[in-house]
């Protein structure tokens, strides 16, 4: 019998002058998916289980970007994503490309659980959905006003916007269109916190779970994919680890950052907290991310790149934290 341990992300890079009223809302919503999951371990219930749980309470919940309150393609459209995978046997499922699925997390678990495949997107998946019974929305549930707002501003700015609620310092319209040393792909981004959000999990019997789910970009283009339903990138959970990532897609689609984290582990002998600080420093180029990882043994990390990352985690023996910075 091990030491069970959870951590939960909301977004790797935040706005340095991200006000302190939305910094203490994030941590609230923090604490109460760490408690939720807590229980839950408390509760006996397995790591695939709690992952599940913890991300659907934030993809119900429009603080971040996923499910409700998911980032919107350029289109005004919101075309969600997500991962989910079981450590003991690395079974997984991943979903893209969904407009109508109100806990896209919990699809993905269906494909892992209920299909001969690990990945559906587009009308494949939401097909799939329908077959399933799991429950559907119309997509206008998933757009907030405040998301309409900030596809304007990055349609004036002509650019794709990670932290879209959050304005660049003295815009007022087109004035969003600021100089950003930043590229994705070799082009010029504006950039702060993608808020994507993610879960991992090893339960008392060290059974490591991870999963992952996100919106995308605001102002993205229509059928992108981005690194968080696709195992080894965004999500990855093996018999040593479970790892969720958040940040730049691109870049940690370059890396596969998260089985990198098991990569090291397995093959340069690094215990979790070594595995993760090398990784974010000599896999993602130039990229920008970050991510939480929990190993077999109870441990937990986090390492970020970025101005900042929305986290929390906490341990058996009652260690718990929630930070922004």
């Amino acid at each position: 019998m091990g030491a069970w341990a959870i951590a939960v992300h909301g977004g790797a890079g935040v706005d340095p002058n991200l006000p302190k009223e939305r910094q203490e809302e994030a941590k609230r919503l923090l604490t109460r998916c760490l408690d939720i999951g807590i229980s839950a371990l408390r509760s006996n219930l397995t790591a695939i289980d709690v992952v599940e749980l913890v991300v659907r309470k934030l993809e119900t919940d429009p603080l971040f970007n996923s499910g409700r309150g998911s980032a919107l393609t350029e289109n005004g459209t919101v075309e969600m994503e997500a991962s989910i995978m079981d450590g003991p046997k690395r079974r997984c499922g991943a979903v893209s490309g969904l407009t109508t699925v109100k806990n896209p997390v919990s699809l993905a678990r269906l494909v892992m659980d209920k299909s001969p495949h690990s990945y559906l997107a587009f009308s494949g998946a939401e097909e799939f959905a329908r077959n399933q019974g799991v429950e559907l929305v119309d997509n206008e549930y998933f757009i907030t006003e405040e998301n309409v707002g900030m596809l304007k501003l990055a349609k004036e700015a002509n650019s794709i916007l990670f932290d879209y609620r959050i304005p660049t310092v003295g815009t007022c319209g087109a004035g969003a269109a600021m100089e950003s040393p930043l590229q994705m792909n070799g082009l010029p981004i504006s950039v702060y916190a993608p808020e994507t959000v993610g879960c991992v999990v090893v339960d008392k019997e060290g059974r490591c779970a991870a999963a992952t789910s996100t919106g995308g970009l605001m102002n993205k283009m229509t059928g992108r994919i981005g690194d968080s339903p696709l195992i080894g990138s965004g999500t990855y959970a093996c018999d040593l680890c479970g790892v969720s990532c958040t940040g730049e897609g691109e870049a940690i689609i370059r890396s596969t950052l998260a089985r990198e984290v098991a990569a090291v582990m397995e093959y340069k002998g690094l215990n979790l907290h070594e595995a993760v600080d090398y990784v974010i420093k000599n896999r993602l180029d130039e990229g920008k991310a970050g991510l939480i990882a929990v190993s077999k043994n109870g441990e937990v990390a986090c390492g970020f790149n970025t101005t900042g990352m929305f986290r929390g985690c906490a341990t058996e023996d009652g260690f718990m934290e929630v930070g922004v910075w």
